[in-house]
């Protein structure tokens, strides 16, 4: 994250002669910013979004305290029900127009229910990722996303909600999202893409013993406000290399 730095200090150095810094987040729902969710009138579900909740303002938080001269300008590409394979499809609308001076890009979450056959599209979508960012001068990271829940909460009373609960521990359980992040980080290094490894320190919690269903603001797949911190905090620490 070398230039991302020299820019960083340039601007502050320099407030008047230097540039700014743009970072994009391209993602699924955890990046958009959507937290709770119920299920609406259509019968599909509603989610609530606070995007001032989001790791991605947060992130921009940590730098404001860094550095506070220096704009650092958020592109927040993530979308809802978003996955690597849509991902690539939009990056030429939602991220490269900006050319931003680093990306970070999360999937696997969505990915993940496509079960193993799905895991060549998965890395292959984020090959193209990778390529076509540096092929514009970003830097980039790669952040694995939180777990999914490993339970059906007892705050969960809708009947969609729970049997979607259920559908994802199931997943999460039988290490469906450890293999595609596994795969995800072999391509990393394959690439020699910088990796932000936030599921790493999930899995910790959970071996801990503490409850990660319970730090899910859904149950479901939505980490918490509060939680969204260790993203930012990650990042901060990747880049600044803490």
């Amino acid at each position: 994250m070398e230039k991302f730095i020299e820019k960083l200090v340039k601007k502050q150095k320099d407030n008047y002669g230097q540039p700014g810094v743009t970072v994009a987040f391209l993602g699924d729902s955890v990046t958009q910013g959507c937290f709770e969710i119920s299920q609406n009138k259509a019968g599909g579900f509603e989610p609530v979004f606070d995007k001032k909740s989001a790791y991605h303002t947060y992130f921009a938080e940590i730098f404001s305290v860094l550095c506070p001269n220096v704009p650092v300008n958020i592109i927040n590409a993530g979308i809802s029900g978003s996955n690597a394979p849509h991902g690539l499809e939009r990056l030429e609308r939602d991220v490269l127009p900006y050319h931003p001076d680093l990306a970070v890009v999360c999937f696997g979450l969505n990915d993940s229910r496509c079960g193993a056959t799905g895991i060549k599209q998965y890395t292959d979508s984020l090959a193209e990722i990778f390529d076509r960012l540096q092929d514009i001068g970003s830097e980039i990271i790669f952040m694995t996303p939180n777990m999914m829940c490993t339970d059906v909460s007892g705050c969960l009373k809708d009947e969609l909600l729970t049997k979607t609960a259920a559908e994802t521990a199931k997943i999460q359980n039988a290490g469906m999202l450890d293999n595609y992040l596994e795969a995800a980080k072999a391509l990393c290094r394959e690439k020699n893409i910088t990796v932000c490894d936030c599921y790493a320190k999930w899995k910790r919690l959970e071996t801990l013993g503490f409850d990660v269903t319970e730090l899910l603001s859904n149950k479901i797949n939505h980490p918490t406000r509060e939680m969204n911190w260790l993203f930012a905090y990650s990042l901060a620490e990747t880049i600044l290399g803490l």
